[in-house]
């Protein structure tokens, strides 16, 4: 088989294709013919040594793949080769073949393309645990997104208003405001590339406004930065503030805000949710795949990359240029 291969720690560049023996899958594991991958944000991390897990060298990143699976293990039940599936994994997945542990393989929908269904499980999976299990969200009140036109932001509009609430969405441009106007967002708010204090107030300013009333219910916050303590200064009373992610940087949040506001700073570690409550999991995905067959969510696919140009893909990423969803394809 082909991957691209992260041999030692380092940017998108230092990735190369690699050809490798095909891994047969053990017990409990089946193989997947990957047709797309998706590309996402932790990608860009883990082949820099700067993710949770760090995966013994060499090995290809990627943590969401759909295919067909082609060999099945011993123990597996309810797969059989020829399903067309999505999966998910900490790595692995820039690759012609994936082993996948059988309980993270869903079968997907016949109407549902590979590519769509690569750009699917990881952003639209901690999406939804966050705002249904982690912040409770509830129809009429309102979510503040940061980095509204990424991947886990855009599924974050989608559900918002599958769930009910008000949805503004905070970018940094006018281009992906009208994304995010164009997906459901209620409202679109251009914040600037970098705060200081006074347009930091300003931007808590702007944030309560489009929101209504004292604030926003819920922010869900997937930028960090200097974004993180305006945003969490515009919550109302007993609001969420979800930690989904922090590519500008890790926040230095003063405690007394949670007081004062009597609201409550929540993380959201998707992956190890899975892993802790499969059952659970299989039950919100399961609605996922639901709300995709009633048109409520459908991931934006703004760029597609042969496998061999994943460096191309993850810089996109990293310099946080793409909205929406990009996929490698596999041939």
């Amino acid at each position: 088989m082909k991957a691209m291969m992260s041999h030692e720690a380092g940017g998108p560049d230092a990735l190369k294709l690699t050809e490798v023996a095909t891994p047969e899958p053990g017990k409990g594991e089946v193989r997947i013919a990957v047709k797309a991958a998706g590309v996402n944000f932790p990608d860009t991390l883990i082949i820099r040594d700067l993710y949770q897990f760090k995966p013994p060298r060499p090995f290809s990143p990627g943590g969401e793949v759909a295919g067909v699976i082609e060999a099945v293990g011993d123990g597996v039940d309810g797969l059989a080769s020829g399903d067309r599936v999505l999966a998910a994994g900490v790595n692995g997945g820039y690759a012609t073949h994936f082993i996948a542990n059988a309980a993270s393989v869903h079968k997907i929908p016949d109407a549902m393309p590979f590519d769509e269904a690569a750009a699917f499980l990881l952003t639209y999976g901690t999406s939804h645990y966050a705002l249904k299990d982690r912040a409770n969200l509830q129809p009429g009140e309102s979510l503040f997104i940061i980095g509204a036109a990424g991947g886990v932001g855009a599924a974050a509009i989608e559900l918002g208003k599958a769930f009910g609430a008000k949805v503004v969405a905070g970018v940094s441009s006018e281009d992906k405001a009208a994304f995010c106007k164009e997906l459901g967002a209620d409202e679109a708010l251009v914040y600037p590339r970098e705060l200081d204090r006074d347009s930091q107030k300003a931007l808590s300013g702007e944030i309560k406004k489009l929101c209504g009333g004292e604030g926003a219910n819920v922010v869900y916050d997937a930028v960090g930065g200097d974004y993180a303590e305006p945003a969490l200064r515009a919550l109302a009373w007993e609001g969420r503030f979800l930690v989904v992610g922090f590519p500008a940087g890790i926040p230095q949040i003063p405690l007394n805000l949670t007081l004062l506001k009597s609201c409550q700073i929540v993380g959201v570690f998707w992956g190890a949710f899975t892993m802790r409550n499969p059952a659970k999991n299989a039950e919100y995905i399961s609605e996922l795949f639901r709300f995709y067959e009633e048109g409520k969510v459908r991931p934006r696919i703004t760029a597609h990359f042969p496998l061999q140009d994943a460096a191309k893909a993850l810089a996109l990423i990293e310099e946080r240029k793409a909205t929406g969803k990009i996929v490698l394809t596999v041939e």
